[in-house]
């Protein structure tokens, strides 16, 4: 993985290169920013200009040397991963899993890109009704690891994926490999929600921080890229507003947005008509779906929420919906007004804090369309 591969964030990637050929790398980083800004792209690219040994200092891995060659597989045996898992099926109750059991999955995933999002990882390993996190085995596993001397005398690198899913055993065993590290080791972690990292690990990385991508960006990276003609390049980079991950979903005819579009529509005008018969039914369709996949849904719908309350105000700058959405927008919008908004988006975070804490998604969801109901016409 190059920097050139990377969209964007040319300063970040400058001030890289610049900290390799320092030799002043910090023994831990930590990569944040906001989604679909390229935090593992650049992890990924930082982590190859650092093992490769065949590039003068200040510049990006080589791409032809022995170590770019088992970087190429991502398997590297000085670079290690950490991400979110789920327990194996067949797995004993008490088993806690680790990264290494979904090796073979990551890596095919890596080949694919270094741009994907959680629910394409979840997808790999065929999550069903699981939410994914960081066991405290895992840190167990990975100070194992780390303790071993560098296979190619250099760098020991662990890239951890996704850091605010560990849970707050395996939090505090990654604290203590983060205060007392072993030589020449360098943690970099991904996240996505840094704020839902224990403030002792924040303390003890250097923050990356990296701004979202300009429109012109992503406008250009879809027309050089993926070969989309100016004019459809222009709308996607306006509507996802510097979100590469988004606008890949975009070219998607079968993303998921879609299918949670259909699902607001139809939620919303059950709403309208106060017909309880179809919201128990709704409510059960929407049950039926993964935990993962549903509070992606609610967020889409709080997104929604204040997407159709902002085009009452008739600034289409101001607004980033799709075609379809602005479709759906044109007779739903008023519905969406000062006397109701943040009633609204109240009921529908609501719904996702249960949803976190795994309550039951059918009386969820039922409650969540009654509460609306409520309040739609107001």
């Amino acid at each position: 993985m190059r920097f050139s591969e990377v969209i964007g964030q040319e300063d970040t990637k400058r001030h890289l290169l610049a900290m390799a050929a320092s030799g002043k790398v910090p023994h831990a980083m930590l990569f944040q920013g906001p989604p679909g800004d390229g935090k593992m792209a650049l992890a990924l690219a930082f982590a190859s200009a650092l093992l490769c040994k065949n590039h003068a200092p200040g510049e990006e891995a080589c791409g032809h040397c022995p170590q770019c060659a088992m970087l190429a597989k991502w398997e590297h045996p000085d670079l290690h991963f950490t991400f979110p898992t789920i327990k194996p099926k067949g797995s004993p109750s008490d088993y806690k899993p680790i990264s290494d059991d979904f090796i073979r999955e990551w890596h095919r995933l890596l080949q694919k890109g270094p741009y994907f999002t959680l629910n394409q990882w979840l997808e790999e390993i065929g999550v069903e009704n699981q939410q994914s996190i960081i066991t405290v085995r895992e840190s167990d596993e990975l100070q194992r690891k780390l303790s071993l001397m560098s296979s190619q005398g250099g760098y020991k690198i662990n890239i951890m994926w996704l850091p605010e899913r560990m849970n707050a055993a395996a939090a505090n065993k990654i604290l203590k490999l983060l205060e007392e590290p072993p030589q020449q080791t360098l943690f970099i972690l991904v996240s996505e929600q840094p704020e839902l990292l224990l403030e002792t690990i924040r303390s003890r990385t250097q923050p990356i921080t990296l701004h979202r991508l300009s429109d012109k960006e992503v406008e250009e990276a879809l027309v050089n890229l993926r070969g989309i003609d100016e004019a459809s390049a222009k709308r996607i980079a306006h509507v996802v507003t510097g979100n590469w991950l988004q606008a890949l979903d975009e070219l998607d005819a079968n993303h998921e947005n879609r299918t949670f579009l259909d699902l607001f529509i139809q939620f919303m005008r059950i709403a309208y008509q106060r017909d309880v018969r179809a919201m128990k039914k709704w409510a059960e369709t929407a049950a039926a779906m993964g935990r993962e996949q549903q509070k992606r849904m609610l967020h889409y719908f709080l997104r929604l929420i204040r997407e159709n309350f902002m085009y009452n105000f008739q600034h289409p700058e101001l607004n980033y919906m799709t075609i379809d959405e602005e479709n759906f927008a044109k007779n739903f919008a008023r519905f969406v007004n000062e006397r109701n908004v943040l009633t609204i988006s109240d009921i529908i975070q609501r719904a996702i804090r249960d949803i976190s804490q795994n309550a039951n998604a059918r009386i969820v969801f039922y409650n969540m369309a009654l509460s609306i109901t409520v309040v739609i016409k107001a």
